[in-house]
């Protein structure tokens, strides 16, 4: 751990991939070998995928080489950057090169190699550099690159980037969580709460709120002052305190009478659209609900839990997920709520990787996790030959792949194992494998990974012709976001949706913590359009397949239900449907 003034700092594992990435993206840009590249970018994942935290097993004198993908150097630079919060390799590499040209791989079509060139050739090494540069016509002159490039970089530079302010839910969940676990040790707690954007689990967290019912509030505070992630206090009071952490989050607690404490979590937990409809309604009816409860002429009715505050106003309970005031008040009254997906419907996953391409597990090792997770089928899509840096099948590597996975599953009874792909869709909207080889597969996942800077009119048709392929059965990650980094691409999305029911297309909700794509609005309207979802991982070690959660806190927030999702199908009804 860190001393930070009187405070001790965390290391989470999340800081580590954060370092090992960057040392992958320096590491490209200076040409090395795509091995070692590659060794850090699976360490990344690593370290993002394990349920503990690596300080935790350090403590508790476990060996890090143990767990999958880590051998005993990357071992020893985890426990150097858990020791001392940095790694030496990285500090190198920054003096090296200029650190700041990890952000320029942020700006939409520039890859380590063109972001390589840029520095190498006109000696652009940070984002005001490489802003001036285009805008002074020298980009346009590399070789790789043109006017039209250069256009794209500018116009990126000056487009926002979609929650680059905020925390992803992922990160902010084992915060929260840790927290969590941390006050309710102690025995004056009676109930906590994380509220907020978190309990409606939006994708990104601007803050944690924290709600607390205890006896006494000196000792709780006392407590939450000193969380080992605080950084900085910003107040302290017998009813609210507030600390900066580390990561830069602010977290406020709030002490909340029990008898309130149901009110509380409703006000706190939002969405504001939605509270203000709700406080509308109470006042047609001539009450008064605030934080503190519903009342009338001073008198509290109710408030001890939610469900007795929506029942006061006439309404049954609204799951969090849905307070974002896009009609769940009207389907409320009306007994039209969704029955939300859960965990448990879910019988297998449509995306996954293996060391046959950018994965870090072989084939009977992805089984057995998706085994321990009760799943009837698991569907092995890796790469296609166009994606070349994760060394991509070509016909001839993916007709073995579906030789090996036939002779697992005679060995295996458990699980199903589908043979499939993530086919590239070219820039002209065919498949990157020819039709000979896709009709011998069970599920074809069709993505999109270069041309992000075609028009939405161009995008957009891009996707209508790959979908016109009868051998393809959904459309992976949809829009190619990256939450804070990179923003979807243009699209129609109401033509995309539209045309996927047309032709028997399924659309993914890619549960990646770092994509969650597709978003809740176009969730919502394909469930509307009677288009099926697919919620698959994008698994590219055994441990991601643990992200599914992250999908179904997505697919709740557009409304689906069971029925609205592919793989709640069980096998037999998943084979028919695939079948188009």
């Amino acid at each position: 751990m860190l001393a930070f003034g009187v405070f001790q700092l965390a290391i989470h594992n999340t800081d580590i991939a954060r370092i090992f990435n960057q040392v992958a993206d320096l590491l490209e840009i200076s040409n090395e070998n795509q091995f070692r590249v590659r060794a850090y970018r699976n360490a990344a994942r690593t370290m993002e995928s394990l349920s503990h935290e690596a300080v935790v097993l350090i403590k508790e004198g476990q060996d890090l080489t143990s767990i999958p993908g880590i051998g005993k150097d990357l071992a020893g630079k985890i426990s150097t950057i858990v020791e001392t919060g940095s790694l030496p390799l990285l500090d190198h590499l920054k003096e090296k090169l200029p650190g700041e040209l990890i952000k320029l791989l942020e700006v939409e079509g520039l890859g380590p190699k063109k972001v390589s060139a840029l520095y190498n050739k006109l000696g652009i090494g940070s984002l005001d550099a490489l802003k001036e540069a285009a805008e002074s016509g020298k980009i346009r002159k590399l070789s790789g690159f043109g006017a039209k490039s250069e256009q794209n970089i500018l116009e990126d530079l000056r487009r926002p980037r979609e929650g680059a302010d905020r925390v992803k839910l992922a990160e902010a969940e084992k915060i929260a969580e840790s927290l969590e676990q941390y006050l309710a040790e102690i025995r004056e707690v009676k109930k906590v709460t994380i509220a907020g954007s978190y309990r409606r689990r939006k994708e990104t967290v601007g803050d944690l709120d924290v709600l607390v019912a205890c006896q006494k509030w000196e000792p709780v505070i006392d407590r939450f002052l000193s969380f080992e992630d605080v950084a900085r206090i910003l107040s302290r009071g017998k009813t609210r305190s507030s600390v900066i952490l580390s990561s830069g989050l602010q977290v406020d607690l709030r002490i909340i009478p029990e008898e309130s404490y149901g009110a509380a979590l409703h006000y706190f937990t939002g969405s504001k659209a939605h509270n203000i409809a709700i406080r509308k309604i109470a006042m047609d009816q001539g009450l008064k609900i605030n934080e503190y409860g519903v009342f009338q002429d001073g008198e509290q009715l109710a408030g001890a839990t939610e469900e007795d505050l929506y029942r006061k106003i006439g309404l049954p309970y609204i799951e969090p997920e849905l307070r974002e005031d896009r009609g769940e008040i009207e389907a409320a009254y009306r007994n039209f709520l969704p029955e939300l997906i859960t965990i448990s419907d879910i019988k297998g996953d449509l995306h996954c990787h293996t060391r046959a391409t950018d994965g870090m597990n072989t084939l009977d090792q992805m089984a057995e996790a998706a085994r321990k997770m009760n799943y009837e089928y698991l569907a092995i899509t890796d790469h296609s030959q166009r994606v070349t840096v994760a060394n991509g099948l070509d016909e001839k590597r993916l007709r073995e792949e579906i030789e090996e996975i036939d002779e697992l599953n005679e060995k295996i009874r458990a699980i199903k194992l589908l043979k499939g792909i993530e086919v590239d869709i070219l820039k002209d909207g065919s498949l990157d494998l020819p039709d000979s080889v896709l009709k011998e597969l069970d599920v074809v996942v069709g993505s999109v990974h270069y041309y992000f800077n075609l028009s939405q009119e161009e995008q957009t048709e891009r996707l209508v012709r790959a979908m016109d392929n009868k051998y393809l059965n959904i459309i992976g990650h949809p829009t190619g976001r990256m939450i804070g980094t990179r923003n979807p691409y243009p699209l129609d999305m109401e033509r995309v949706i539209r045309c996927a029911g047309d032709r028997g297309v399924h659309l993914e909700l890619n549960a990646q913590p770092d994509r969650l794509d597709l978003i809740d609005v176009h969730l919502k309207a394909a469930r509307e359009m009677g288009v099926l979802i697919a919620i698959s991982t994008d698994a590219h070690l055994a441990q991601n397949l643990q992200f599914m959660r992250f999908g179904i806190n997505q697919a709740r927030r557009g409304w689906l239900e069971a029925e609205n999702v592919l793989n709640t199908r069980p096998l037999a009804e998943l084979q028919k449907i695939l079948k188009r």
